[in-house]
């Protein structure tokens, strides 16, 4: 039975954390620890080395599932956690002040690790920014500019389905021929 890796990132409240709990078919781990910096205006916790968690598929296959810490200060755990991934879901959180500068930042700092292998874009918290219907469109034209052709989606990170469907966009993208049931 192979075993497959994906990684989450995106910044600090994203949503990784939940996003890996929700469909991991065993207790997650997290490393979160009390944040200590401006992060605690956001939240009470933050993940300072990665969240791990593993779906089995149907016929045994296990994905591994790390999600990397969202401060730039733990990004030397991004290089680590990346070795050997198939794939990048990289969830925005909508309701920060700039997300579309987040993804840019995040395209770039995995730059090498997406152009190798494959990535999904999900944008949580959409319904917390005023007016933000047909928010996807809004992050069409950095992708564009970077040259990339990836699927986007609005998620909400508590919701299995919404996180399967990240996955099985990614999935497709990695194997256009793949069979889901």
């Amino acid at each position: 039975m192979p075993d497959h890796k994906i990684i989450f990132t995106g910044p600090v409240g994203a949503g990784k954390t939940t996003a890996i709990t929700a469909i991991s078919d065993s207790p997650a781990l997290s490393t979160d620890v009390r944040a200590s910096d401006m992060t605690r205006e956001m939240k009470a916790t933050t993940t300072v080395a990665m969240d791990y968690g593993v779906m089995v598929l149907e016929g045994g296959d296990k994905v591994h599932l790390y999600g990397t810490p969202g401060q730039e200060r733990f990004d030397f755990m991004w290089k680590i956690l990346t070795q050997g991934g198939l794939g990048l879901v990289l969830l925005i959180d909508d309701s920060r002040p700039n997300p579309r500068g987040d993804m840019e930042f995040f395209l770039a700092a995995f730059e090498g690790f997406i152009r190798e292998t494959h990535l999904a874009i999900g944008i949580t918290k959409t319904d917390l920014r005023p007016g933000s219907s047909s928010r996807i469109d809004h992050y069409q034209e950095p992708l564009q500019r970077a040259g990339l052709v990836v699927p986007v989606f609005e998620v909400d990170a508590r919701k299995r389905s919404d996180i399967l469907l990240l996955l099985e966009a990614l999935f497709f993208s990695l194997d256009p021929d793949l069979e889901m049931d």
